[in-house]
């Protein structure tokens, strides 16, 4: 008799405390329920480990369609990337649909540039649904520092209209003006599908969502061990246990080591924000549109204003998912060089957080054992993608698994190296494009 399939880890919390980190968003953030531990032995339909949008999407679409759902998070709704966010809605996979049709086919790309605007109609028509408070706004801007940059958009720009999506439009150095009070940008374009929103209110609201649905979810219970043989897949904490028809697992950059299977497909690797001391009328004066704009470097700057006026300005990695030393001086250089206006402004907020990155920047969707889906590797475009796939992992839950077919069928490419030189590659790699960055290439 086989052994069964039991991945587990040491039964302490991953997330400190588990508290929200001191961000804008946390200390913002709507008031919510705090919801119980997992304590003792439940049956469900369907487990979900993970609370953010990837788990809280799969959640919601099945719970409103009957099942049985319970969600376990081993900290807060949202603690992860989900809460942390740029709070961007960027239309797109990290790859784009050139390479994807370079890679996997011309099939491949069309089925792809069919689903990259859903995310973003999906997060509208929850916040629309469910009344979610979270400073939905729209539009996004991509911004072009050189002529290259500016090349590559127009590009991008004949690609997506051959695919049938016409949601945008390029943008001159003057038009750019009137977005971003800057004058960085030689132009643009502008996605007026995007748009942005408090990235932890959206989760906080999709959680109160599940529960108006009759789902369950259960915060502070950091899952020790995972069981995906047989025909009743489980989940284990300190405390409880949770057994279900089908599991998915959602943790994204955060799973660790539960699942080794897993953690050896992507990378953690962290990204920071800072939010400045409330601007006033600056606020408008700087992005009289009050749109999200991101450039196109490799190593990218991205930017906003919140409901309050503060400018969240964010940018940078880091591999492996450590947290740097001081964010505000690694942020700081890069928002004074498009707004030298900000020079004398506070900061008051600034934080980190990490992102699951795939080697081959394309989200990775599948099965482990018979009855257990997962979802992971969103390579910095979450806020969407996530939304897109929990509809799909529902999708198939249900019994219609085209579109979940084609994403498990895509060959996931390992980092060179294995485990041991992830990090040291992509530093390297990182380091490369940096530099063409720099040179303006």
């Amino acid at each position: 008799m086989n052994a069964p399939v039991r991945h587990s880890a040491a039964a302490h919390p991953y997330a400190g405390t588990g508290e929200h980190t001191g961000s804008y968003y946390a200390a913002s953030a709507n008031p919510a329920p705090q919801r119980p531990e997992l304590i003792g032995t439940h049956d469900v339909d369907v487990a979900v480990l993970g609370a953010g949008y990837s788990g809280l999407s799969t959640a919601l679409h099945l719970a409103e369609h009957g099942y049985d759902v319970a969600v376990v998070e081993g900290a807060r709704i949202g603690w992860g990337a989900s809460g942390r966010n740029g709070g961007q809605i960027v239309n797109g996979l990290n790859a784009s649909l050139q390479t994807i049709a370079r890679r996997y086919g011309q099939d491949t790309a069309g089925f792809v540039a069919g689903l990259v605007m859903e995310g973003g109609d999906i997060i509208r028509e929850r916040v629309a649904t469910y009344g979610i408070q979270c400073d939905l706004k729209p539009g996004n801007v991509f911004a072009a520092l050189t002529d290259a940059h500016l090349r590559e958009l127009e590009d991008r720009w004949h690609l997506w209209r051959g695919y049938g999506i016409d949601s945008q439009d390029m943008l001159s150095a003057d038009q750019m003006r009137d977005h971003v009070a800057s004058d960085r940008y030689v132009g643009g374009m502008i996605d007026r599908k995007g748009g942005h929103m408090h990235p932890l209110n959206l989760a906080l609201g999709e959680a109160a969502a599940i529960e108006s649905r009759g789902g369950r979810i259960f915060e502070m219970s950091p899952v020790t061990a995972v069981r995906t043989d047989g025909p009743q897949p489980s989940l284990h904490t300190a405390k409880g246990e949770l057994r279900a028809r089908t599991l998915v697992l959602c943790g994204n950059a955060y799973l660790g080591h539960v699942v080794p299977a897993l953690a050896r497909r992507v990378m953690p690797v962290s990204t920071q924000i800072m939010a400045t001391e409330p601007l006033g009328d600056l606020a408008a004066t700087l992005m009289p549109s009050d749109i999200c704009v991101e450039d196109v470097r490799y190593i990218l700057d991205y930017y906003r204003m919140s409901a309050d006026g503060r400018l969240l300005f964010g940018g940078g990695t880091v591999y492996g998912g450590a947290d740097p030393h001081d964010i505000k001086a690694k942020l700081w250089t890069n928002m004074v060089k498009v707004f030298p206006q900000l020079t004398q402004t506070r900061i008051d907020y600034a934080w980190s957080g990490n992102f699951a990155l795939s080697f081959s920047r394309v989200p990775q969707m599948g099965r482990l054992g018979p009855n257990t889906y997962f979802a992971h590797g969103y390579s910095g475009h979450g806020v969407t993608g996530s939304h897109t796939f929990g509809r799909i992992l529902a999708e198939a839950i249900r019994g219609d698994t085209g579109r979940f077919d084609v994403f498990a069928g895509l060959p996931w490419i390992p980092f060179p190296g294995g485990r041991m030189f992830r990090v040291p590659y992509s530093v390297m790699g990182s380091w490369w494009y940096g530099l063409r960055d720099r040179l303006g290439l």
